[in-house]
């Protein structure tokens, strides 16, 4: 899976990466290598509870194009 990060220096001084495509998942560190590190943890986590919550009934899914 490819995701786009969007990373900044807030005024303390560390870099605030987060992950557009995941609403809330976002993480932070001193340094970008850092930042991106601990993005990948996030994103882990958050990948996990969204498939948790998931369970859909034996409804019908369907795709559309917008």
């Amino acid at each position: 899976m490819k995701l786009q990060l969007h990373i900044e220096q807030d005024e303390a001084g560390y870099f605030v990466v987060a992950v557009p495509a995941l609403p809330g998942c976002l993480s932070q560190g001193k340094t970008k290598e850092e930042a991106i590190k601990n993005v990948h943890e996030a994103i882990e986590g958050w990948l996990e509870v969204m498939s948790s919550k998931s369970e859909y009934s034996r409804g019908e899914l369907i795709e559309v194009t917008v």
